[in-house]
């Protein structure tokens, strides 16, 4: 009597069974990602992106089933709050009902960015800060490092550095460098875009040498460039934007003419934010009546921490990379 042959699994039934491993990876990926998104460690971007969702999405409605019960009250009052909240500017960056009081973070938005600002009506509250291991060729501490470290409220990064094949680690600063009035690195005549502080906390931005920087009475200074606006007047133009303004992530400073001090972290290469170009920078910091306002390190290196906390959501997988500089915001000890 002939054996029968085993016939083995139908090749339906295998494809079957891998759409099923696969949907199910994938949900359970997804679920992550929303719980991520949402609960992660960066509660400003996670607020913010909450509110610009749709009701009828499914991300919204993935968001209600996923999230921590307390978490949806926080994020429906904030919904709530956001549709009855004063008009927004040209650009679409959220303008308060009533002006806030002492230093805050607002959300700024466009068709293709989200991003922070951080504000500082007392400019003597900011201080530009280099890495303290600089002089041993050390690599730059990270953002975090930094805000403990200096005990500070906030802080973003700063001055470009070395960063051959995005493996840089923070060592080797880019342009002119001073610190405490010392011209400690790139004083080889030529002119630097800088950002700097004098010692009564006016913002200097504009594309000097070591020497004119100090001849201005700068005592701190770091670099990156463009400028965007200075004394009050943009002064930037296609000229100067090289291969760079494309839509990427963005870190600025800038200043208004009471002193009120203006940091500002655009988010991009991400899902719900693209990234700025130079032009949208400008017209942010213009929005917010800006006289003096400079680019600063942005792509893998832009990061804002507010009050113990990420703000943005960086693009360098780790949070923050190690830099070089940076610009802190002071706390209350």
């Amino acid at each position: 009597m002939a054996k029968r042959k085993s016939r083995g699994i139908h090749p339906l039934v295998v494809v079957l069974l891998i759409l099923v491993a696969g949907g199910a990876a994938a949900a359970v990926s997804y679920a992550s990602y929303v719980k991520t998104k949402y609960e992660g460690n960066h509660p400003y971007w996670s607020k913010q992106t909450y509110r610009a969702l749709d009701q009828n999405s499914l991300e919204y409605k993935a968001a209600q089933k996923l999230l921590k019960p307390e978490t949806i009250t926080f994020f429906n009052q904030e919904k709530a709050a956001s549709s009855v909240s004063g008009p927004a500017l040209a650009d679409g960056t959220a303008a308060a009902e009533e002006k806030e009081e002492g230093i805050h973070i607002e959300h700024v938005s466009a068709g293709t960015y989200e991003g922070f600002m951080i504000v500082v009506p007392d400019p003597k509250d900011v201080a530009i800060v280099i890495n303290p291991g600089y002089d041993a060729g050390a690599p730059g501490p990270e953002l975090d490092w930094y805000v403990d470290h200096f005990s500070a409220l906030a802080g973003i990064n700063g001055g470009g550095f070395e960063d051959a094949g995005g493996r840089g680690d923070g060592s080797i600063p880019q342009g002119l460098v001073i610190q405490n009035g010392k011209i400690i690195h790139g004083n080889g005549g030529g002119r630097s875009s800088i950002v700097g502080l004098d010692k009564d906390g006016n913002l200097i931005t504009a594309k000097l040498t070591g020497e004119e920087a100090l001849r201005r009475g700068v005592v701190d200074a770091i670099t990156f460039g463009p400028t965007f606006i200075e004394d009050g007047k943009v002064v930037y133009t296609s000229a100067d934007a090289g291969t760079l303004n494309m839509l990427n992530p963005r870190t600025a400073m800038g200043q208004k003419k009471d002193g009120t001090m203006l940091l500002l972290v655009v988010d991009g290469r991400g899902p719900t934010s693209f990234g700025a170009q130079y032009e949208d920078i400008i017209k942010v910091f213009k929005d917010y009546d800006a006289v003096n306002a400079g680019n600063l390190d942005g792509g893998n290196s832009s990061v804002m921490i507010y009050d113990g906390a990420y703000a943005n959501y960086p693009v360098s997988m780790y949070n923050s990379r190690n830099l070089p500089s940076v610009v802190l915001v002071k706390g209350e000890h």
